[in-house]
């Protein structure tokens, strides 16, 4: 069955252009113009993958967001006029996948949502990690099977976005992982050099696992190459 994705954008010839154009790729697609009652529809219609504008009548996107990250596991990409690094970050943190400011060029939306819906489904997972959904290291634990991961025995709060990175770090433990190595296994795009979503999520992955944030030893940053996961230091 084609995924389903929903498109919550009160323009309705921008939404109408978008949906025949995923039509044409092979999704199912629906529309929805109102942000008031966007999270009804979301949470009956459970779609695969939800577009979700910011600004829209009744209700502002990053509020649907934050209404039903916690009961609807399937995808969120904002997409909004607004091209601000703190409107990026606030989805993030409200727990949005990913995020494109309007003009969207279509091949690049195309491209975000194969890489999001992959993801759901674990096909680009790393080929080291496939044959375990599970990893230990000391006092910290993370299971791709349940989406979660345990620190001290106490489960973590993460949003969607955190996990994929934080599984993604802990599957390549003990290597460097460049910002275009993790934009390209997460989002589908290599790194531009401008965009500090990533930087903003590690900074908030080490305060949740209690690493120094001005000397941190659990995520570490390599100067001038990316980030480390430590096999250490988990006691």
């Amino acid at each position: 069955m084609a995924p389903h994705i929903l498109i919550v954008e009160d323009d309705i010839h921008l939404s109408e252009l978008i949906a025949a154009y995923l039509t044409k790729h092979g999704y199912q697609v629906s529309r929805h113009t109102r942000g008031d009652t966007a999270g009804d529809v979301i949470l009956q219609t459970r779609p695969d993958l939800v577009i979700l504008d910011v600004m829209l009548p009744g209700k502002e996107g990053f509020d649907v967001c934050r209404e039903v990250r916690l009961a609807y596991k399937g995808r969120i990409l904002i997409m909004t006029a607004r091209d601000e690094d703190v409107d990026e970050i606030l989805g993030l943190e409200l727990g949005a996948d990913d995020y494109l400011a309007k003009p969207v060029e279509p091949r690049r939306l195309l491209a975000r949502i194969r890489a999001l819906l992959r993801r759901g489904t674990g096909e680009d997972a790393p080929a080291e990690v496939m044959d375990s959904d599970q990893l230990s290291f000391g006092q910290f634990t993370i299971s791709q099977g349940t989406r979660s991961a345990h620190l001290s025995g106490e489960e973590m709060e993460l949003t969607t976005a955190e996990f994929d990175l934080l599984w993604l770090l802990a599957s390549h433990a003990g290597q460097v992982l460049s910002r275009d190595d993790i934009m390209n296994e997460l989002r589908g795009i290599g790194f531009d050099g401008l965009d500090r979503s990533i930087d903003a999520r590690i900074s908030r992955l080490r305060k949740k696992l209690g690493d120094s944030p001005d000397a941190p030893t659990r995520i570490k940053t390599v100067r001038g190459k990316g980030y480390l996961f430590s096999r250490s230091d988990w006691e």
